[in-house]
């Protein structure tokens, strides 16, 4: 099958300028940008009408398995249940233009799998099975006062994370998430705000430990991406050889030296502290996690500087859960209080394409490469903010070359 947009405005954050084009689609995959408008057997046209195309956008940050914002409720739903409420995610990232998303905690690889096969509606699925957690740690959701087993949970189909102590459960975790289809290992190297008793600052693992999963991730061809928020959380991690820094609100400017002169890149994730402060009581999320969102929100701003003056590559990222999820398009607009247009886009296109392995087939309008495609109304290179609102801004959403939605009329 054929697929011809044509009268296109095409653009990319690796391009100076936008340009003119007619980009013709063959079997999921860019062919050519410069195509003649004419017709042919089993080819539609579609006239966009100087409408921008550019890639699809992909969000290194989600957790398209937690339909609750209390986590530890979400861990003990059915495994039935938890599955069929996590399709709605699905199909709304996909509907705002996120032909791809990195999962950093719960979705496994058959969910991966069954999105590649068409058995569901949604985007690209890159996973990293369970997150690892100390006991006591981010995916430890049992209250104080429960001392059950800590590790009951761990396969549960809703739970983000498992728990794993001691070098040689930690090796032994992540090879059994990367035997599973893990496509790189997620660790909680800080505490966090959804873990009940687990204060923001407190580290998540201890340097044997985190070295011992970074080498297992390198073994295996991959890295490690870890959950952290404090200054010396990052810099433990970056001396230990993780890649991914997620969150990252309270760094400083000496942990951001160190994590560009290592080749880090961070995953910023500032729309769900807004959330979370906004809607998180109504929405289910403990008292014990309401009172430690301040320490980790009001930073956030300050920390997308910090990371650009030391220059350090950021990705895109959300972080939400619950029915925070349609809220995932603001984080653009959040961004370009302190980021160039450009910078933003580049964090959802080819910063995120490099972060999940991909440079070579997504984020660029290059012939060759998959059609993960959306249509928008404006130039995203001079105002990035437009993305925010994608019910009104992105006319059409194309995956695989199939076009998934199309709001033109």
């Amino acid at each position: 099958m054929q697929l011809l947009l044509s009268n296109a405005v095409l653009v990319d954050a690796t391009m100076p300028e936008p340009r003119h084009g007619n980009v013709l689609i063959e079997n999921g995959v860019i062919r050519d940008l410069d195509a003649p408008v004419r017709g042919a057997d089993g080819r539609v046209i579609i006239d966009l009408k100087g409408r921008t195309l550019m890639p699809g956008l992909i969000d290194c940050h989600v957790h398209v398995v937690a339909s609750l914002m209390n986590l530890s409720a979400n861990a003990q739903l059915p495994d039935a249940t938890a599955m069929l409420r996590c399709l709605p995610i699905l199909r709304g990232m996909l509907a705002r233009g996120f032909t791809t998303v990195r999962d950093v905690g719960g979705a496994p690889y058959a969910l991966a799998e069954g999105l590649e096969q068409g058995l569901a509606e949604g985007p690209r699925l890159i996973v990293c099975g369970k997150a690892l957690s100390k006991t006591g740690g981010h995916t430890d959701f049992r209250p104080r006062a429960d001392t059950h087993d800590p590790y009951r949970w761990h396969g549960k189909f809703g739970a983000l994370g498992r728990v794993a102590d001691g070098v040689d459960e930690v090796r032994r975790a992540a090879r059994q998430e990367l035997r599973q289809g893990a496509r790189f290992i997620k660790i909680m190297a800080n505490g966090g705000v959804g873990s009940p008793t687990d204060p923001v600052a407190w580290i998540g693992y201890s340097v044997d430990e985190m070295t011992a999963a970074v080498q297992e991730a390198a073994d295996a061809q991959t890295y490690v991406a870890a959950h952290l928020y404090t200054a010396p959380a990052i810099m433990r991690a970056v001396q230990c050889g993780v890649h991914s820094l997620e969150h990252c609100n309270v760094i400083d400017a000496e942990a951001a030296a160190a994590a560009a002169a290592k080749g880090c890149v961070a995953v910023p994730t500032l729309i769900i502290f807004e959330a979370l402060a906004q809607d998180g009581e109504r929405l289910g999320l403990a008292p014990e996690s309401m009172a430690k969102i301040a320490d980790v929100r009001h930073s956030g701003l300050a920390s997308l500087g910090i990371l650009r003056e030391a220059g350090v590559p950021m990705a895109y990222g959300t972080d939400l859960l619950g029915e925070s999820h349609e809220r995932q398009c603001e984080e653009f607009a959040i961004r370009a209080q302190v980021l160039p247009s450009r910078t933003v886009l580049s964090s959802a296109t080819t910063i995120a394409a490099k972060l999940i392995g991909m440079e070579d087939k997504l984020g660029v309008m290059r012939e060759g490469y998959l059609a993960d495609l959306i249509a928008v109304e404006g130039n995203p290179l001079e105002n990035v903010s437009l993305l925010a609102d994608p019910l009104r801004n992105i006319q059409l959403v194309i995956q695989r070359g199939q076009v998934r939605h199309d709001r033109r009329h």
